[in-house]
């Protein structure tokens, strides 16, 4: 019987306080355990907060409703420190627990390619988040995307730049890691085939203090619009506001990164009035407000795409587990590639063989600081 919502958060409230995992706390086999790659410390702190209550939430659901294959679910998380090295290190340690059955791996595709050749050694389903295409196209069959790759953003940013703001000339800024790497080239792609140019590529280095000398480039490039793909919400707030500040006014759209909370939060009215393109909207689908629902009663943040790909993860790799009716790592993988129809927070899911599961993306704006739906765009190739 599917819980009711009341029913879903009696002592939620308490579980999220409590530690992810506590040592000891039960007997070895008493549990399903998931292991869960996150930032605890560094700048991206925060966002490791709000996957984690994504994630807990789901975990609740789940357990509320009989756990998997007949036990509760667990989760045990360890620091990335928002660093390469320190996700290679976090992922070593949990793959070394022997009991631990799948994991979530990093939001942030360099992370995610960092731990690519541990994660493929390990041999257990890593679910993750980041949306370089390339992740899921290097032949590790053990990664599995819980958000839509930057193929369908760029198309998206470029579709809705081009037809429905009627901008030709495009200035890209990106940060040079391999999300904003893939992401630039994506977006490039998606205007060639539009019939608009780009008229200058601005790359930053992540953690930059200061962006003027690339504001000041696209001030003087003739650009009409500015495409982004940010890493990281201290870099897309200052940006933001070096950009204001430099009487930039031009039409701006950009990944993700644009419309999470910390970086609107951050850069505030620097941000009013841009575009972004969003896995998770809240007036996107009934199941997307269902989890905002949820979010708002045990957190003062909104729900953002930290949490909605997190919750979404647990939600289909705990039924894949039960339809699997065992943690034999090639049996949970079979069984989340063959989901198919799974309506979540971020949209219905339709794994292909890759290992992607969202195919498209939804357009919203921020209106004074509050993040509005327009339209979800769909991909079928």
């Amino acid at each position: 019987m599917r819980p009711t919502r009341r029913s879903v958060n009696l002592g939620l409230v308490a579980s999220l306080a409590a530690p992810a995992f506590s040592r000891g706390a039960r007997a070895e086999g008493d549990t399903i355990k998931i292991g869960m790659v996150l930032p605890v410390t560094g700048p991206a702190a925060d966002s490791g907060k709000y996957a984690l209550t994504g994630a807990r939430i789901a975990l609740d659901r789940v357990n509320k409703s009989g756990g998997v294959l007949g036990k509760p679910i667990e989760l045990v998380t360890e620091d990335d420190q928002t660093t390469n090295p320190g996700a290679v290190l976090a992922f070593s340690k949990l793959a070394a627990q022997p009991d631990i059955v799948a994991f979530l791996g990093s939001i942030r595709s360099t992370q995610n390619h960092a731990m690519a050749a541990d994660i493929l050694k390990t041999g257990k389903p890593v679910c993750f988040g980041g949306t370089d295409p390339a992740l899921t196209k290097m032949g590790n069959p053990w990664l599995i995307r819980f958000r839509p790759n930057d193929s369908y953003s760029g198309r998206v940013i470029a579709a809705y730049g081009v037809d429905t703001l009627g901008k030709k000339n495009w200035a890209i800024v990106h940060s040079t890691d391999a999300f904003g790497t893939g992401g630039f080239k994506a977006l490039s792609a998606a205007l060639d085939k539009s019939g608009a140019k780009v008229a200058i590529d601005q790359g930053y280095p992540n953690q930059s203090q200061d962006f003027t000398p690339v504001v000041l480039a696209i001030k003087s490039s003739g650009a009409d619009i500015i495409g982004s793909y940010f890493t990281f919400d201290n870099d897309i707030a200052i940006f933001a506001r070096q950009l204001r500040q430099l009487g930039v006014t031009l039409p701006w759209i950009g990944s993700a990164s644009i419309i999470v909370a910390g970086a609107v939060k951050l850069a505030g009215p620097a941000l009013w009035g841009t575009f972004g393109v969003a896995d998770y909207a809240i007036d996107s689908s009934p199941e997307a407000q269902e989890f905002a629902k949820l979010y708002a009663e045990v957190s003062k943040a909104p729900a953002d795409n930290y949490s909605s790909w997190t919750y979404d993860a647990i939600g289909v790799l705990s039924a894949a587990i039960n339809k699997a009716g065992s943690t034999d790592p090639d049996k949970i993988r079979a069984a989340i590639l063959s989901t198919k129809g799974y309506k979540g927070a971020e949209g219905e899911y339709n794994f292909d063989e890759f290992g992607d599961g969202l195919h498209g993306y939804n357009i919203v704006r921020n209106e004074k600081g509050v993040i509005v739906f327009d339209k979800h765009i769909e991909f079928k190739d």
